[in-house]
């Protein structure tokens, strides 16, 4: 099978989910034997210009100089996306199937596909209406929206990471719901097992003293991260558990008003707002954390605690979106109200005041992680979707 694939993120350049998806995914598509997958996306962050990972291959188109919203910037970007697909289409001959990730590459996988009459397969992240909450409150949110719809429309078959966000493409695109696969997002253990048995002694007191325990949380700092919340129920917890300490990792345009938010609180001495960390850091810090938070209210699958799950570390989230399909109450995690401050600080104390629980928890999470989220299983998932559009486009006249 040749597979041209596109997506908005690949490493060096990885903001959310979206990327750590496709950096991940890439590669575990290009060790499958009947696969021969090449991956365009733009040269954000710099990388070679063609790039051999594994058997697959990634080409790094520069994008273009744009004036104005992220709508147009997404729009005019996708133009030299497809005029390097159109180019390796011509040099290294047809391509089976395209897969495109998300809107963001949507007009390059439409354009291709009724160029050469080839099955479009799309992988949607998460939505614009998802994000707003099920409303849309700006003409680029309704534009972004209509694109959305309209690459549900023109897929053969649609990938959704979870049962939340297979619900909501049906809901929001009026999408058939037999149209819609569910592939989770993954993680690599083996990231974390490395780490087993070091001393990070020196490196946990860069973020709290040794007597207080950690509850870190990661993500974009973003208010449908709901780290807002985790500065609100920290009051609540402190007076239960005087020994704990926030520690939230991550930029975003609600980092000054989360930091304003804590010293009101009277608790900013206890939430440590640490930037940006590199991928080093943040899987340390899964490591010494004594309890990992992700308190979402909107999220479609939650990677970032699976990875905290494949670190060994215990979790609480809230149940809302993916994170419902990723963390089971009391047997691989704790999942509590979503936009509730109580029921938050609820999950913290509960997880740091009976470790022997917590550590039962893990122990469950980690073997799931293991059975059910390496990327070698999501990746033969996804072959064995492209498997099937490709025999059923055999048989379809077009």
């Amino acid at each position: 099978m040749r597979i041209l694939m596109f997506s908005w993120e690949y490493q060096p350049y990885v903001v959310g989910g979206l990327g750590k998806h496709t950096t991940e995914l890439v590669p575990a598509l290009g060790a499958l034997p009947d696969v021969d997958l090449h991956l365009i996306t733009p040269r954000w962050g710099g990388g070679a210009a063609v790039e051999k990972v594994g058997r697959a291959t990634v080409h790094r188109v520069d994008p273009p100089a744009v004036e104005g919203d992220f709508y147009t910037q997404a729009w005019q970007t996708n133009r030299p996306l497809e005029e390097a697909a159109h180019r390796l289409w011509q040099e290294t001959g047809p391509f089976d199937l395209v897969h495109v990730h998300d809107w963001l590459v949507a007009f390059a996988g439409v354009n291709l596909k009724h160029s050469y009459k080839v099955p479009l397969v799309s992988t949607i992240h998460a939505t614009e209406r998802g994000r707003g909450r099920g409303s849309l409150n700006s003409d680029e949110a309704r534009a972004i929206h209509h694109v959305e719809w309209w690459l549900t429309f023109e897929s053969w078959r649609v990938i959704a990471c979870s049962e939340y966000m297979r619900s909501e493409i049906a809901d929001y695109f009026q999408c058939p719901l037999d149209k819609i696969d569910i592939i989770p997002n993954g993680v690599d253990t083996a990231r974390f097992d490395r780490l087993n048995g070091q001393d990070f002694t020196l490196f946990r007191q860069r973020y709290a003293l040794p007597w207080e325990q950690i509850v870190f949380s990661v993500g974009r700092v973003v208010y449908e991260k709901g780290f807002h919340l985790l500065v609100q129920a920290m009051p609540l917890v402190l007076v239960q558990q005087p020994s704990a300490k926030a520690v939230i990792a991550g930029r975003g345009p609600e980092l000054d008003a989360l930091r304003s938010l804590a010293w009101n609180l009277g608790v900013g001495e206890k939430v440590l707002l640490a930037g940006f960390l590199s991928d080093d850091d943040r899987d340390r810090l899964f490591k010494v954390a004594d309890c990992a938070v992700f308190p979402s209210l909107y999220e479609p699958f939650g990677i970032v605690a699976l990875e905290a799950m494949a670190a060994r570390c215990p979790v609480v989230v809230s149940e809302v979106g993916g994170l419902k399909d990723v963390v089971r109450h009391g047997e691989t995690g704790i999942t509590v109200y979503p936009n509730n401050p109580e029921s938050l600080a609820w999950g913290i104390v509960h997880t740091l005041q009976h470790p022997e629980w917590a550590a039962a928890r893990v122990a469950n999470a980690y073997r799931v992680v293991r059975e059910e989220f390496s990327w070698e299983r999501i990746a033969r998932l996804t072959a064995d979707v492209y498997r099937r559009v490709i025999v059923e486009r055999a048989v379809t006249a077009w």
